[in-house]
């Protein structure tokens, strides 16, 4: 597996993994019927200091997808963010630790002092999993903040780890 830069090129084969998985509605907190156009200009950073990531297997097929940009500007910009998605057709593959691993460096790499995720599902067990054991902490869960289709109102944690 090579993790590289996105590409505007590669769009479509983000978007097509992508779409079913915010239509879900259980791991991401945006519009379910967001729009093709809206999502790609929140998720493909073209320019520092915002990055997006692909990880592709030998053939080019892309199997998930990572965004890196400052959690909050000014003098909170040492404080990265990121979000991370996965080609459900590849998962259990070690692709969502890939490119948590892959960002963390980057992050580091590019000066932010932590990482902070503003919005982890707390019933997305596998993803919680993963981030912890990536030395992530949860700071605190906000009550009842998702609206899962299948679970109803569940928390959303706030995970944290210095770089």
């Amino acid at each position: 597996m090579l993790i590289r830069d996105a590409t505007a090129a590669g769009w479509p084969a983000i978007w097509a993994f992508m779409r079913p998985i915010v239509a879900s509605g259980e791991t991401f907190s945006w519009d379910r019927d967001i729009s093709p156009e809206r999502a790609r200009a929140y998720w493909l950073h073209e320019r520092p200091p915002g990055r997006t990531v692909v990880a592709v297997d030998p053939d080019g097929t892309v199997l998930g997808t990572a965004e890196l940009h400052p959690n909050h500007g000014g003098p909170a910009a040492h404080v990265a963010n990121a979000g991370f998605m996965v080609d459900p057709a590849h998962s259990g593959r070690g692709v969502g630790r890939a490119l948590g691993e892959h960002v963390v460096a980057r992050a580091r790499a590019d000066g932010y002092r932590a990482m902070q995720f503003n919005a982890v599902v707390e019933n997305n067990t596998r993803a919680v999993a993963l981030w912890r054991s990536l030395g992530f902490e949860v700071l605190a869960t906000v009550p009842e903040a998702f609206h899962h289709p299948r679970d109803g109102y569940v928390g959303l944690h706030v995970m944290y780890r210095r770089l």
